[in-house]
Formats: structure tokens, sequence, C-alpha cells
């Protein structure tokens, strides 16, 4: 009887996808049952080549040699996982295969992943598509049920294999003439220049910001209510010191007459439900991780635990099929803190708005909520506790009643000029009741007047100052990298339409790391929570071709990656359009005058060339590398590692080299290697472990049950 090998991209979601159909044979990278054999990739197994493999001339970095541009790219199995993709090349090219069923992720990376695979163990059989949002027995038990044909996917493929095409001509290409023309390694890319430059641009606004003193007049009355001067234009700023004293003078000891009084009962909704970019935000925001760390956390909730669905999805809505699922997933989250609200939401008959339902909003995934699978708290770490608790949080919120309250504003005149008061009063509480607080700011007590009312008030003037824009975030790039319009440098109606319509420049799932990319690279860094330019980043931007650092390039190009997707465009028109700007690029770094200075040179001499050394700090520590790349010498300063301080607790830095490493701590604290690896070899076989804390358990059970109470009862038993 012939079988159907299932291609998954993890061994985990291989070992779940297995366990529903019944593969339980094990096998060297692979499960097998009566008429599946269930393998997988671990990530990419097949790449593309490297350009020596196209002439042996590229093993060495010549300027002259640009630009590479191979007519055909080859694929080349990766080294160091060459051994499960001989596995999976076997299982593919089993004699009682049949076909094929692609289960890797859902999208166009994970289409990449298995056809670049099929297409390295020339394999030629029919191919289905497995395509779900989560991984849970019974999403599973569905997708199998209604798999597509894998020619649908054809163009996703074709689409997968553009993008990673312009890349390596661009990104190559670009880096090669940089790093020999100047001599230094220099990285540029179409997606992570641009977002360089985003950084640069927000930089310079700061820089070129001139603040400005304002004065606001403020009349308060004796039981502390507050009403605004406000223009015939609404505005309540005055940059006039003189005018501001001047009115303040004029409307002294003046009575007030109430002339408006507008009472209206309004509703506010709760936001829409997260996609992956809007999440990352957040958590940057509320618990300061970066984006990669997010992601990380949101694959274990989507895989191990499998209660969220597919995490890297650009949409924030819901398509119809969802709906007959939700009240099973509100079950499944709604506990403990969320029973109260689940319980409402599961009494209810749920109406929801195109804000939350539509399926013209949703791409190849629905927004991310929680899955039927009941959740374990104890079962998670502290990381997957705080994401699971926004995804949870943000969803039974749009599931909720709205907030309703009482929007108040009073409108006084005092000698010919007005002031205004707003507030509002919280009436019913709706979706706000989850996130356990109130917004007593913004609430306004009621005064017991009417219009035509006289008050006594003080006048008085209060200064401010206008503020420079804040420097970016984590979070606030990831959001700038989606909507970069206001870095484009055009008003263009269409260019903008364009970048509205790609979702700006990178995707979700590749966007945190282009970021890690670029602190790698040293050309940003942290400090404290806020991202600034280093000045190796600085002088990329002003080596690197203009169009290149250019949002709105990178997103003309995703805008064309999607035709091919939908297959309205041809890829190999696509590809020749990448050969022919990767030409103009390196023709521009090739005649440009401009020169490389490094601002983190060291005493330190090179031990192999004797040059000079670079200090290069990063995310992950420091070390010292040959200012000449072809010298290709190095040294380590320190590594941040995740060691604790025994003292304090903070994380240790590793120290020197070989032998002679050292953790050192801020607060003094210092220990070698070897004798930190002694202490925590001590430290394991002090610790207890669940297993003997289990068997501890189990013994305390046969001791209370073999008591003298449970003899006595047991003879008393036997008496009968």
């Amino acid at each position: 009887m012939s079988k159907t090998v299932v291609l998954a991209e993890k061994p985990s979601v291989g070992r779940d996808i297995a366990k529903v159909l019944g593969c339980h044979k094990k096998g060297n990278g692979y499960l097998e049952g009566s008429k599946y054999i269930v393998t997988w990739a671990l990530g990419h197994l097949v790449t593309l080549a490297d350009p020596d493999m196209y002439d042996s001339k590229y093993k060495t970095w010549r300027m002259e040699d640009l630009p590479m541009l191979p007519d055909h790219l080859k694929l080349v199995v990766m080294k160091k996982t060459s051994k499960q993709f001989q596995s999976v090349k076997t299982q593919l090219n089993r004699q009682d295969v049949a076909d094929i069923v692609i289960a890797t992720d859902a999208g166009r990376e994970g289409e990449l992943v298995a056809r670049w695979i099929i297409e390295k163990a020339r394999v030629k059989k029919p191919i289905k598509r497995l395509w779900i949002s989560s991984v849970t027995d019974k999403a599973i038990k569905d997708g199998f049920k209604h798999l597509k044909p894998g020619k649908n996917y054809w163009n996703l493929y074709q689409s997968a294999v553009a993008r990673s095409e312009a890349d390596w001509y661009v990104g190559l290409n670009a880096t090669r003439a940089l790093t020999t023309k100047h001599n230094a390694q220099l990285s540029s890319g179409r997606v992570q220049t641009p977002t360089l430059e985003m950084v640069a641009l927000r930089e310079q606004e700061i820089k070129n910001f001139q603040p400005q003193k304002f004065y606001q007049l403020e009349a308060k009355t004796n039981k502390g209510h507050r009403f605004l001067w406000e223009d015939d234009k609404n505005q309540n700023r005055i940059f006039s010191k003189k005018h501001a004293f001047k009115l303040e003078e004029q409307l002294s000891n003046k009575q007030a007459t109430v002339i408006h009084v507008d009472k209206k009962l309004k509703k506010k909704h709760a936001q829409g439900l997260y996609d992956l970019t809007d999440l990352q935000r957040d958590a940057n925001r509320i618990f300061q991780f970066s984006g990669k760390q997010t992601l990380s956390v949101m694959q274990k909730l989507y895989e191990q635990h499998k209660l969220v669905t597919y995490p890297r999805t650009d949409s924030r809505h819901l398509s119809t099929d969802i709906i007959p699922t939700l009240k099973d997933r509100v079950k499944a989250c709604g506990v403990d803190e969320y029973a109260k609200t689940a319980n409402t939401i599961l009494k209810k008959e749920l109406r929801l708005s195109k804000s939350i339902v539509d399926n013209s909003k949703v791409t190849d995934h629905h927004a991310i909520i929680p899955t039927e699978v009941p959740v374990d708290w104890t079962a998670l770490g502290e990381k997957e506790k705080k994401i699971y608790h926004l995804i949870v949080q943000r969803f039974l919120a749009a599931l909720s009643d709205p907030m309703e309250y009482e929007q108040t504003t009073i409108t006084i005149d005092i000698a010919g000029e007005q002031f205004i008061a707003n507030g509002k009063v919280t009436k019913r509480l709706g979706w706000k009741e989850i996130y356990k607080h109130s917004d007593e700011e913004d609430e306004l007590q009621p005064l017991n007047i009417s219009k035509g009312s006289k008050l006594s008030l003080k006048v008085e003037v209060k200064e401010g100052e206008t503020k420079p824009p804040e420097r970016f975030t984590e979070g606030t790039i990831l959001q700038a990298m989606e909507n970069p319009t206001r870095y484009m440098g055009t008003n263009k109606k269409e260019l903008v339409d364009t970048i509205k319509e790609t979702g700006g420049i990178g995707t979700v799932a590749t966007r945190a790391d282009i970021i890690e990319k670029l602190f790698m690279n040293s050309y940003i860094e942290l400090k404290g929570r806020n991202i600034h330019l280093t000045q190796t980043g600085r002088q990329l931007l002003d080596l690197a071709p203009e169009e290149l650092r250019s949002p709105l390039l990178t997103a003309e190009w995703e805008q064309k990656l999607s035709l091919i997707a939908e297959g309205k465009l041809k890829k190999d028109q696509f590809i020749k359009e990448i050969k022919s700007y990767t030409k103009e690029a390196v023709s521009e770094i090739k005649q440009s005058n401009e020169t490389f200075k490094h601002d983190n040179m060291t005493g330190t001499k090179c031990p192999k060339c004797g040059k000079l050394m670079l200090e290069i700090k990063n995310k992950h520590g420091k070390k010292l590398v040959c200012q000449d790349r072809s010298c290709g010498g190095k040294k380590n300063i320190a590594k941040y590692t995740n060691a604790r301080c025994p003292n304090c607790h903070k994380r240790l830095e590793l120290r020197g080299e070989g032998d002679g490493q050292i953790f050192t701590c801020k607060c003094g604290h210092r220990e070698k290697l070897s004798t930190f690896q002694a202490r925590r070899e001590k430290e394991k076989k002090q610790r207890v472990s669940k297993k003997d804390v289990k068997k501890y358990l189990n013994k305390q059970d046969e001791g209370f049950k073999n008591n003298a109470l449970a003899d006595a009862l047991a003879k008393l038993k036997k008496d009968e």
C-alpha cells in the first residue's frame, strides 16, 4: 500500500502531526504509521549557494569582480543540518511513497523551506498543502480533511524565491562593494538600510528641534474644577508671553458666565485584535521585550503549548469561519481572573462588527487569538505568561460590551474670552473591567450648574515648553517599519498609497531579525530603552547608495513580490529589474568619493598582523577585531551571559580567553570560570528534581494509606 510523506518545519510540529496521524514507529529523523510518514526540516535545510560556487575568483573579495550576477542561482544543502536533509530526501524518494503533504508554516517562508527541500531532493511527486493557523489536534485533523492542491501555492513559492534571490543580488553585492571600497566590514540590504535611515532621520529631527515656550490660561474654582482658555480656532497655547500675562490681567477678578453645558452618552469600543507587530510593540512598551524575544515566546506558545494561533500574521481581523469556534476559545482561556468576563461573554449572543470580523482584511492568517486548548498557567514560564495575558485580554475585550460614559463639556465666558472644561463620568466599564483600571484622571465630577450660572474663578498663567519627537524604542521602530510614509521624502499620493498597500518595509516575520542585525553590526545601540545611531551606522548611510536608503524602493519591491504571489507578475521580470538596480548600486559605490573612518580604534595590536584593532560592542558583548578585514584577527573582551551573580543576582560578564576566563559583576564580584563551573555542579547535586519531589510525595501517600486507622478499617471489612 502506498504512503504519504508529511513534511513539517520543525521536529515539535512533526511529532504533533505524527500523534494525530497515528505514526508511532521511530526512524532516523521521521515517524512512520500505516498510511503516513512524518518527517521534518530544522528551519531551512537548503539555501542559495555562496558566490564562490559560481566562480573560484569570488573567494577573494575584489571590487573589480563586482557586480556578481549569475544567470541562475544554485541551491546547496546547509552543512550543519545535512544529516536531516539526507533523512528527509530518503523518505521523499521511497518507492512506496506516492505523494507529499507540505506541512511547514503556512506562509511565504514556510513554503520556501519545503519547496527548496523537494527541489534539491529532485522529487517529482504530487503535492498537497496543509494550511492551518494553529497546531492543536483539532486543527490538524480538520486541516487533513481539507488539504489544498499544491499548485494553489506555486505563485507563493515563486514570490518567496524572488525575495530570497533579490536579497542575494542586492545584499551581497552592496555589502562586498562597500567593504572592499573602504576596507571595513560594512553590510547593506534592501530592508536594513532603509530602517537605519529612519533612525537617522528621527535623530536629525531631534537635533534640529528648537523648543518653544508656550503659555496657557487656566481658570480654577475654589472646589478645584479647572477650565482652560481656547481661542476661536480651539487652540489653547499662547506663544507670546506678553499677550498671555496681558490676558491674565484683563480677566482677573472678573465673573464667569456659563454659556454652554453639553452632556452626551458615548460608547468606547475595545482596540482591535493583535497582529504580530502590534503585539511586539505592546510587549516592548510594557515589559521591555525586544521584537525577537516576543516572537520567540510566541513560537513556544504556538508550537509547544498550543495556546495561540499562528504568530507571524499581519492581520488584525478574523474570517467568518472562525466565529463558531469563538466560545470554545473563551472557555479555554477564560479561567481564574478572566472567569467572570468569560461567563458574561458565554451567556450572550456574539454580534461582531467589521472591526473584528472582515474576510477582506484577512490574508494568509487571521489575527492572533487563543486556541481551544485549556490553559495550564503552571506549565508556562514568566515571559510566556506575560505574552499570553496580553493576547487573552485583547481577545476577551474585543468580544465584550463597549465602555459607556457621559461626556461633559462646559463652556464659560469671562469678559469675552472662552474657557472650556472637558471630562467624562463612567456609566459602565464594559471591556475596561478586564484591564483592572479606570480613567480617574479623565473623570469630571458633575457640576451642579446650568446655562447662565455665574461663577467666581481664579485665572492664572501656566508655562510649558514644546518637546522634540521621542527617540525610537524597539517597539516604535517596528511600527515605523510597518508605516514608514513620513520617512519617504515624498508627498506623491500614488507612492504613499503603494507603501500602505504593501504594509511597509520587510514583513511581520522578518522585521525583528532586521533590527537584531542592526544591533549585531553595531549600527544602532540601546541607551536605556531608546535606540541611538552609532558613528558606524551614520557613516554607512553616507556611503550606501541613496536609493537603497529610501523605504520607498523597498516598499515597491514588496508590492511586486505580492503581485508575484497573486500570479500577476512573473518572477523572472522582477529579478531582471533587481539585477539592473544592482549594477547601478555597485557603480554608485565605486564612483563615490566618500571615505570611512573608524571611530572605535584601540591601542591593541592584532596578534596576527600587528595592525591596530577595533573594539566592537553589541547586545551580546565586546570584542576586538583587526581593522584589516582580510586578516580576520579577533580577540574577545567580554561576553554578556545569562549566569547570575551569587551576591546581587545580576547577569555576569565573561571576560578574557581560554583558561584565564573570569566572570565579573557590576557589584564587584569576580570568579574564575573553573570555580564558577565547580560551584554550579555542586548546586546541581544539591538541587531536588521534580522526579524526586514526586517520589517523596508518593511515599507520603503510602505512609498515610498504611496507618493504624487504615489497618483497623481493613480488618473490620474482613470480619464482615
